[in-house]
């Protein structure tokens, strides 16, 4: 059988997100399926890790003997003893460099195009990304599959938050567009909306603006939370909203259908292609309309019902044994 080598280095991380879920369920689901041999490489050797990507990875994948390499997130080697595979999951990057560090945005600018055209084969997280990816670096089209991840939080049994609340979950950073929203909850509060706003995720750099915006309404900001506690805050909401201006598929929003809690999200880049008809969309930019969106499914029972029934019905379609079916049939056509 012939081997795969997959970089794994961001499945080992101690606070995982996005692309780090990606690499631990995918590896998890293709070993379960037993359909290749996989070489899971686990830590980038010594100095800055481009070079262990560029110069060191090749000669580890020759004397290792790799049929095909997979790179879950972005950084391919550009020169390499096999077919490569690689996983371009967003480019915000390039639609918002701002929420990037000056080194790390350099890295991901300079080298996704060159790795995503050397590549023989490109997975991209949704059709948002597909396309996106084609239309800024000229990748072929016919090089490219879309394949969608999946939920993959533990559905546990802690306690639940006290409290009636919205839930937000992400980076406070700008793309997420959690300033508007807070100014949208605070016109809510203004009506006599009842609930709290909570904001789970790591302060990258928006905290301050978020907590001006909030001007007294009852916003909690909880850094980054565990999964079981993430977890409980999902099941526990009366309500996800998730304002994003720029997702490559939107994980989150999944999750929360999978807990029964209804999701209004923004009509922006892959969301509606993540929620598929089971959430109710607004325009990210006005907020009015995400006010009204978000009270329009608090107090409307039968559209909450219909939210919450078609997200499980959502969810469920979407698994993780799938998608290393589709990602196992993408290294058999190069292997």
């Amino acid at each position: 059988m012939p081997t795969v080598a997959i970089d794994a280095r961001d499945a080992r991380g101690p606070q995982l997100r996005g692309w780090g879920r990606y690499t631990l369920e995918l590896v998890r689901a293709l070993r379960r399926r037993g359909e290749v041999e996989l070489m899971e490489l686990d830590e980038g050797g010594r100095g800055p890790e481009l070079l262990w990507e560029q110069l060191a990875l090749p000669r580890v994948l020759r004397s290792r003997g790799a049929a095909l390499i997979h790179a879950p997130n972005c950084f391919l080697p550009l020169r390499r003893p096999c077919p490569g595979v690689v996983t371009v999951h967003d480019l915000a990057f390039e639609e918002h460099p701002e929420d990037f560090e000056r080194l790390t945005g350099w890295k991901y600018r300079t080298f996704t195009p060159r790795c995503a055209r050397s590549a023989e084969r490109v997975i991209c997280v949704s059709e948002h990304t597909r396309g996106d990816l084609c239309e800024r670096y000229g990748v072929d089209p016919e090089r490219t599959r879309t394949i969608h991840s999946a939920p993959c939080l533990e559905i546990g049994d802690a306690p639940l938050p006290p409290g009636r609340y919205l839930l937000a979950v992400g980076d406070l950073r700008r793309k997420k567009n959690l300033v508007r929203l807070v100014r949208a909850f605070a016109r809510l509060r203004a009506d006599g909306l009842p609930h709290r706003l909570v904001l789970a995720g790591l302060d990258a750099g928006e905290g301050a603006a978020i907590r001006g915006a909030a001007a007294g309404a009852p916003v909690e900001l909880t850094g980054y939370v565990d999964d079981s506690s993430l977890d409980a805050l999902m099941r526990g909401a009366d309500l996800l909203v998730y304002p994003s201006l720029y997702e490559g598929f939107g994980l989150v929003i999944v999750e929360a259908m999978a807990r029964g809690c209804p999701v209004a999200a923004a009509r922006a880049t892959a969301l509606p292609e993540a929620a598929a008809g089971a959430a109710a969309l607004f325009d990210p930019l006005d907020e009015g309309d995400m006010a009204a969106t978000i009270r329009g499914v608090l107090e409307d029972p039968e559209r909450r019902a219909g939210l919450v029934e078609r997200g499980r019905v959502r969810a469920a379609r979407l698994s993780w044994d799938r998608t290393a079916e589709l990602t196992a049939a993408v290294y058999r056509e190069l292997l």
